[in-house]
């Protein structure tokens, strides 16, 4: 887990953020805050002391003194995880932690106060109309889309609302999709990099498993062993009303949302596709997309 290309300036410099940081940290925990016992730490209102912060941890004194003076010792996901603890560190600043000690940082986590944003991301995919954009979890589920990913891709309340398991077996959207054999490749090694960070996820485990009950093309896919990580894709969709589309979807990651992922679909210059998704989003053209029709 350690980091190794390290040069000796790049070495001098995280020690000293290392330092910076937890002295910082420290400053802002008082003794009433972190659990000390009643007494005279307990009324002291300032920051903890490194001897406080040891005892809290778990961890020899003299070990936490190094630690935060900088210097190149050894240190443990464990430990840190203890100290993080002790001085009440968000997520971010755990994952920061884990860069300054030379460790890979642990997969991020949910805020609790940034749980709730669906306001915000509604407004985001409104915004983007009339171009199709949604929003999927980390196992690939529906959380929310705009009219014009409806409009365009055939999402309808009898899917299974999972975007690998409808890639491989709706047939309105397999019949639609003119690059379908191009993509599902790269789909199902974009799905392996994403599980590859929690194998032993058993969200990632049910996805799997249904899927390849299900789809025999996945499963040979998958044996293949592919993996790649989430970017573009060029999609064609001959559509039943408009005709042919022509798109780019953009993947896009929000840091405080780790566990969800917005999909933009851009209109390229081929196919008058602009103005066709401008016209499936007018009243018009959602009156003629009520019955679509497949292949």
């Amino acid at each position: 887990m350690t980091v190794v290309a390290e040069t000796g300036a790049g070495k001098a410099h995280r020690l000293r953020e290392l330092r910076e940081f937890l002295m910082s940290r420290r400053a802002r925990v008082s003794p009433a805050e972190a659990g000390l016992p009643d007494g005279g730490a307990r009324r002291r209102t300032s920051g903890l002391r490194r001897e406080e912060v040891a005892v809290l941890a778990g961890v020899g004194a003299s070990w936490y003194q190094w630690l935060e003076q900088g210097r190149d010792i050894s240190v443990s996901p464990q430990v840190l995880d203890s100290v993080a603890r002790v001085l009440r560190l968000s997520g971010t600043e755990r994952r920061h932690l884990y860069v300054l000690a030379g460790l890979n940082p642990p997969v991020p986590e949910v805020e609790p106060e940034r749980q709730d944003m669906c306001d915000g991301l509604r407004r985001m995919l409104d915004a983007w109309m009339p171009y199709p954009a949604h929003i999927m979890d980390m196992y690939y589920n529906f959380v929310l889309h705009n009219d014009a990913a409806a409009l365009a891709f055939g999402m309808r309340p009898d899917t299974t609302h999972n975007c690998l398991i409808d890639f491989f077996t709706d047939p309105i959207y397999r019949s639609r999709t003119r690059s379908w054999e191009q993509n599902a490749r790269t789909v199902v090694a974009q799905f392996r990099a994403a599980c590859s960070v929690m194998p032993d996820d058993e969200g990632f485990q049910d996805v799997l498993a249904r899927v390849k009950a299900v789809s025999p093309e996945f499963a040979a896919l998958w044996e293949e062993r592919d993996i790649e990580d989430a970017g573009q894709i060029r999609k064609e969709l001959d559509h039943p009303v408009v005709g042919l589309l022509c798109l780019e979807s953009s993947v896009l990651k929000m840091p405080v949302r780790p566990d969800l992922t917005i999909v933009l679909h851009t209109p390229l210059d081929e196919a008058n596709t602009a103005a066709k998704l401008e016209w499936l989003a007018s009243p018009e053209g959602r009156r003629g997309a009520l019955y679509p029709v497949a292949g």
